[in-house]
């Protein structure tokens, strides 16, 4: 990974003259981390956004540095901190905000905030939905939404109309759910597809645990020290997930790949799918059919998962760094630019202000489908969040797996992933 790191370092300052015009006689230069976890051309976005800061500061020029998917990203960050090739900022997922903090691979943003003029109103500006997993314990923020995103259905209306369902009318409920898909998969066609790969599944699985839960938090406790993995309504929900595959036979059975799942849906082998907001646009780009986007079917409610990346800036740099970082951060998120980053890349623009822009009210008027995300986000809640969240990640989709190809059932599967979740989370308990 550190080789990686440095042929990805030396391939960007070799090319940094060419986005760098009109610099100063010696520019502050800073690095940036960045994941691509969607496909499209979000990584090019990121450079273009960021050679137009550059063109705008010349005093500070940032070199964006692409690192792979989040999980590398993080392990780029790990294995950079306290090096001469440690990045100044870094997009890294929201749900790693207790992890960041506690490692102290981040610092707290108050002082900053507090610090600007303009700080606490930029702030107040990002969506609700989208703030609650910007904070750490004690009230402090560490992180600012950017590359945020919740997961819709994204549905065939072709293979609606084929089988006799109502293209204008998704399923909006579980037992929908069952029915469609049955009718909708054929020997060329599966109904539906859920991700169910390391890494994945805990995003999917936090949906359909909202969508039943009772004790209104799902998963987690909001301050990450407790998960509550093993309650009825979680079993039930994972019931629903084999029976899809097992009983049911609409979905493929045995993992399904996260990232295969856009490509099978465009190439008309599943009907519809659980994914990103983050692939609209390059599901609208690349389908040859009529396709809509849907609210996650309920359960005994509405719900669904947020996630995506935060901004973060890496403890311990100078406060020049710092005012830099912060100054690039605010570039990116600025009300037009976040606009625009979801029209181009299909991620929820996540400031209120940004609904108000001519170039968003114009995009959803002539792609209404984009708009579906941003009506959910007041049922949705953050993914699986914890101290130790990779690791407890790896126990959830770990159990989930199991029970997927037939090892356990949903209850054991998840009454072991409850045993590790609690022994894992001892420590802050």
């Amino acid at each position: 990974m550190k080789k990686l790191l440095s042929i990805a370092l030396m391939a960007a300052m070799l090319l940094s003259p060419m986005v760098m015009p009109a610099l100063a006689d010696d520019p502050l230069q800073l690095t940036m981390f960045f994941p691509v976890n969607v496909g499209g051309s979000a990584a090019q976005l990121i450079e273009n956004m960021t050679a137009e800061f550059n063109a705008q500061n010349p005093d500070i020029q940032v070199q964006p540095v692409y690192t792979g998917n989040y999980d590398d990203t993080v392990t780029a960050i790990q294995s950079s901190i306290g090096t001469a090739g440690q990045p100044d900022l870094f997009v890294s997922l929201a749900t790693q905000r207790f992890t960041m903090d506690d490692t102290n691979m981040a610092m707290t943003l108050d002082d900053i905030i507090a610090n600007d003029p303009e700080g606490q109103a930029f702030i107040d500006d990002f969506i609700d939905g989208f703030m609650l997993d910007s904070y750490v314990e004690g009230g402090h923020i560490i992180s600012i939404p950017f590359q945020r995103s919740t997961m819709v259905l994204f549905y065939n209306k072709d293979a609606f109309r084929e089988v006799g369902l109502d293209p204008e009318q998704p399923p909006k409920n579980w037992e929908e759910l069952v029915d469609y898909a049955q009718k909708l998969t054929n020997e060329n066609r599966f109904g539906v597809a859920v991700a169910l790969n390391s890494g994945s599944a805990q995003w999917a699985f936090t949906g359909f645990s909202l969508q039943n839960c009772t004790n209104g938090v799902g998963l987690m406790s909001a301050d990450g020290k407790h998960v509550y993995f093993d309650t009825p309504e979680n079993v039930e929900a994972l019931q629903l997930w084999l029976d899809l595959q097992n009983k049911y036979h609409c979905m493929a059975p045995g993992i399904v790949q996260w990232t295969d799942m856009p490509t099978q849906f465009l190439a008309g082998q599943v009907a519809m799918i659980y994914h990103t907001t983050g692939n609209l646009t390059n599901i609208k780009n690349n389908a040859n059919f009529d396709f809509g986007v849907a609210f996650l079917p309920a359960g005994r409610q509405w719900g669904a998962p947020t996630g995506g990346g935060n901004f973060y800036i890496t403890k311990g740099i100078s406060e020049e760094r710092q005012q830099a970082a912060w100054k690039y951060i605010k570039f990116m998120c600025s009300t037009e630019n976040a606009a625009q980053w979801s029209i181009d890349t299909g991620y929820v623009a996540t400031r209120e202000s940004c609904y108000e822009t001519e170039s968003l009210k114009s995009y959803y008027a002539s792609f209404p489908q984009a708009l579906v995300a941003y009506e959910q986000l007041p049922y949705a809640q953050p993914e699986l969040t914890t101290y130790n969240a990779a690791e407890m990640w790896r126990i959830l989709n770990d159990n989930i797996q199991a029970a997927v190809t037939g090892e356990m059932t949903a209850a054991e599967a998840l009454a072991q992933a409850q045993q590790q979740g609690d022994e894992l989370l001892e420590d802050y308990q």
